[in-house]
């Protein structure tokens, strides 16, 4: 072989071939196996030309445009749902054009991407070698039978979901799975698409290279191209664009390619949900029962009315956000998508739902991505409503859905019979969530208008031929009752397809590819919808706040407050040198309670942003900034629970500061909001729903340490939506220079804490204490 020193160790024909013509640029899909090497040096030795991707490096579109003769599916860990990286999508591209011959999990990949179910097998194996029966065929012609292959592995393609477009070539003999055979090998009964379950590149394997050439040997997309020794083109068109899953083949019982009706797409992918849900219905911890069992503990996250939330729109069409990085009309639009950074953008563009496409073969989404959707927007006031997007027909989808934290689910009309309809409709509204009902005809309208719907979505996509007309919805408005929220679903890219929308009455307006491709979410929703009716308040408006920490006397309370202090913090930790007694803890108090502070020091022009939404801490800072008082902050670190909540009560605290390392959940329990000290990038600072502002500070606090502004600035720079106290160190003369390293994050910065910065050999000083209020105030823009 030119160029290469590989050599075979093996005992069976260490001697490399010929260069192939035929086989010039066969792929590898690396699956992270160390077996895949030896893949790579036999067929290189067989004569192919070869380069190997892992399954992670490379795109669909990229691998299209790298035209391979050959594609051939490494072995490797895991499962081909979870583990197969690009793996799946490539089979299903390429099934049909080039041969495709998959090893040990790349089989595994090519008997689930037809339709079938991969599971256990009762036994592990693992080096062990196995005497081989095959049906002399394909990768077998002129093979013995018996011959010892190979198997490292646990699962396998199981017999009872075998799909019909697939037929088993070889087999181990055996008595597991009621008598039947393990299955060791599939092929495709039209497409030149062959499967092992062994290792054909194991050293113990015989004639595994002779497997291997026999592959090499094949050409075309079709075994009749095979049989009849036509060859394809070299101009052959691979297809430059990503063609949709299953597109013009049947990977699914009950239809074929020849002779018969094709299957929809709709139906293709509704039978392919149905095969996966049923397996998913058997896995430990996600059978029907474990879900009603969760469920009935009441850990689902907390809801809320879709009808109320798109009745709630700032702007006079809502909007449905959605996540979508695939589909089956336009191929792949952003696989690299973060599902709840996006989620984020959306809602604070002023979306009202947020859509999660969860389907996993031809939307690339799963339940997982629903699940951080939900997390992603924990505590933000007027939060989107989330709406599972999905090919529902089984109550086991709904109640699943609603444990992952939707708040509601699509009910497509055209893939359901009526019974079925009627059931999952109450079902989903007995768990508190009005459906999204979807329709495409008068006839679709008539009957959803029967069921009750209150949401129904008109599709302006035809799921049969997946052709789309924006004049859908508008022609099926007359049907509707008045009461009754229409949204207009798909097909919308721009404000002239929503012109029509606002004059007819439709409610809602669904927007996917178009928002999942926009380069600035915020100033495409403007562009669609025009601006909100709430304006948002713009970073120089906010003033900053100032905290005077280890206060010990009332006099020294009265003199802050007075100066423009917004938060008084006494240290509640026995053994602290700050400590105060019961007593001055309740002079302090009552004089946070009857000083005002100064009348100019309100701020003005505190609305949330675009659509009423706006960012957790950024809500919880404004609201203390709206105080007409200084708020008395008791500092606790590392006592129980019940003293800090006892303490709370006798002291009349209005906020809690933890400083020491008690359990975040704990911000929920405590019946007044609560500060809470976290170090520089530490898990949890930007945690939503819990302490109302993160507190940075070095050390123990109080002890004057300064903090590195460089790790200000990178725990900054991670989390927009992040607002923080900066504490340590910081002293009248320092605070501005302090404050303008890190002035591209001026915003973030809802107030400064000072302790021993307002301090003379260990006593708070008045004149320090009013000189830092000044110096502060004196940074912010708005007025004091």
């Amino acid at each position: 072989m030119p160029g290469l020193n590989l050599v075979d160790y093996s005992p069976n024909d260490p001697r490399p071939s010929p260069q192939l013509s035929t086989a010039s640029n066969l792929v590898i899909i690396d699956n992270y196996d160390s077996f895949t090497w030896n893949v790579y040096q036999y067929l290189v030795l067989e004569g192919a030309t070869v380069k190997v991707f892992r399954n992670d490096e490379i795109s669909l579109a990229e691998l299209v445009d790298f035209r391979p003769t050959q594609l051939v599916i490494s072995p490797g860990p895991g499962h081909p749902h979870t583990d197969a990286g690009i793996s799946c999508e490539v089979i299903r591209h390429f099934a049909g054009r080039i041969p495709i011959f998959g090893v040990c999990m790349g089989e595994q990949c090519i008997f689930s991407v037809f339709g079938g179910r991969v599971e256990v097998t009762g036994e592990i194996l693992h080096g062990k070698t196995s005497p081989l029966r095959h049906d002399a065929r394909g990768i077998y012609k002129g093979l013995s039978q018996d011959i010892p292959v190979t198997r490292y592995h646990s699962l396998a393609g199981t017999h009872v979901s075998l799909p019909d477009s697939l037929e088993v070539t070889s087999w181990i003999p055996g008595v597991l799975d009621g008598g039947k055979s393990i299955i060791m090998g599939v092929r495709h009964k039209e497409f030149v698409v062959e499967g092992v379950q062994f290792h054909p590149e194991s050293i113990l394997t015989q004639d595994g290279k002779v497997m291997l050439s026999n592959f090499l040997k094949m050409e075309g997309g079709t075994w009749a191209e095979n049989d009849s020794g036509r060859k394809l083109s070299k101009e052959k068109d691979l297809g430059n664009s990503i063609r949709p899953p299953n597109n013009d083949r049947t990977y699914s019982n009950g239809a074929t390619t020849a002779g018969k009706p094709k299957e929809s797409i709709l139906e293709q992918i509704f039978q392919h949900r149905r095969r996966g849900v049923e397996a998913q219905k058997l896995i430990l911890s996600q059978r029907p029962c474990d879900l009603q069992a969760a469920y009935d503990m009441s850990i689902s996250p907390p809801q809320i009315s879709l009808v109320d939330r798109l009745r709630r729109s700032s702007y006079s069409l809502a909007l449905m956000a959605e996540i979508k990085r695939a589909s089956p009309s336009k191929g792949v639009i952003s696989l690299e998508t973060c599902a709840p950074q996006q989620a984020r953008k959306y809602a604070l563009a002023g979306a009202s739902v947020i859509s999660v496409l969860t389907e996993p073969e031809w939307f690339k989404g799963n339940i997982d991505d629903l699940r951080a959707v939900r997390q992603s927007l924990e505590g933000m006031p007027n939060r989107p409503a989330v709406l599972r997007k999905e090919f529902i027909f089984d109550q086991y989808q709904i109640l699943e859905a609603r444990l992952a934290g939707a708040d509601t689910v699509l009910l497509i009309v055209k893939m359901l019979d009526e019974g079925t309809l009627r059931k999952l409709y109450a079902y989903s509204q007995s768990l508190g969530m009005e459906p999204l009902v979807e329709v495409n005809t008068l006839e679709e309208m008539d009957f959803a208008i029967s069921l009750g719907a209150q949401v129904v979505g008109v599709n302006n996509r035809n799921l049969t031929n997946f052709e789309v007309d924006l004049d859908t919805t508008s022609r099926l408005m007359h049907k509707v009752p008045r009461e009754t929220i229409v949204c207009a679903l798909s097909g919308i890219s721009g404000p002239n397809d929503v012109v029509a929308y606002s004059k007819n009455g439709v409610g809602a307006v669904l927007v996917g590819e178009a928002l999942m491709r926009a380069a600035d979410t915020a100033a495409f929703v403007q562009n669609l919808l025009g601006v909100s009716e709430v304006n948002g308040v713009s970073h120089a408006e906010e003033a900053l706040m100032v905290k005077i920490c280890g206060t010990r006397s009332p006099e020294a309370a009265q003199v802050a407050i007075e100066a423009g202090a917004d938060l008084i913090g006494i240290i509640l930790v026995e053994g602290r040198k700050r400590c105060v007694s019961k007593d001055t803890a309740l002079a302090i108090s009552r004089i946070c309670k009857t000083t005002c502070k100064p009348r100019s020091r309100k701020t003005v022009g505190l609305a949330s942003k675009a659509g009423g939404v706006s960012e957790y801490f950024e809500h919880t800072t404004n609201n203390l900034r709206q105080q007409d008082r200084a708020l008395l902050v008791g500092v606790f670190q590392n006592q129980s629970l019940t003293y800090i909540m006892e303490q709370q009560r006798t002291l009349g605290l209005d906020m809690v500061q933890l400083h020491g390392s008690e359990p975040i959940e704990w911000a929920s329990l405590l019946p007044v909001p609560v500060i809470r000290r976290f170090g520089c990038a530490e898990p949890g600072i930007g945690r939503r729903g819990y302490h109302a502002l993160p507190l940075l500070d070095s050390a123990l606090g109080g002890t004057g340490q300064s903090l590195d502004m460089a790790l200000v600035r990178k725990t900054l720079e991670v989390d927009a939506g992040l607002r923080v106290v900066l504490a340590g160190g910081l002293t009248s003369a320092n605070v501005r220079k302090v404050l303008d390293q890190v002035s591209d994050f001026r915003h973030m910065i809802a107030a400064v804490d000072v302790s021993s910065g307002v301090e003379d050999d260990g006593m708070q000083s008045l004149d320090k204490i009013r000189a830092f209020i000044t110096a502060v105030k004196g940074t912010s823009k708005a007025s004091i």
